[in-house]
C-alpha cells in the first residue's frame, strides 16, 4: 500500500501504483479530487512527455503545483497514464 499525504491527510492511497525514476505514481481512481484543483502549468519529459499539474489546498494552505500526471503520455509510458506523482513536502509512504 502506498499513501501520500500533506498537511494530515491522504491525498492519494493504493496497493496499485507505479514507480517510474524512484516517483509513485498513484491510479486515477486513487486521488482524494475535493483537495485538487486544476494548473496551467506544463512541462515536457523527454521520454514520458507533457506533464500536466494540480494545485492541492488543505485547511486553507495551498501548494501550487503539488502533483503532475502525464494525459497523453508516449508509447513508453503508457502504463502511467493520468496516474499522479507528488512533490515534496507531500510525504508518500509505501
Amino acid at each position: 500500500m502506498a499513501r501520500a499525504t500533506w498537511n494530515g491527510v491522504v491525498l492519494a492511497e493504493s496497493d496499485n501504483y507505479q514507480v517510474v525514476e524512484g516517483n509513485v505514481y498513484f491510479p486515477p481512481d486513487s486521488i482524494n479530487r475535493e483537495y485538487f484543483s486544476d494548473s496551467d502549468h506544463t512541462t515536457r519529459c523527454p521520454w514520458k512527455g507533457l506533464a500536466n499539474y494540480l494545485t492541492a489546498e488543505v485547511d486553507g494552505e495551498t501548494f501550487k503545483n503539488a502533483a503532475w500526471y502525464y494525459a497523453d503520455p508516449s508509447s513508453k509510458a503508457k502504463h502511467i497514464k493520468d496516474h499522479l506523482a507528488f512533490y515534496a513536502p507531500v510525504k508518500v509512504e509505501g
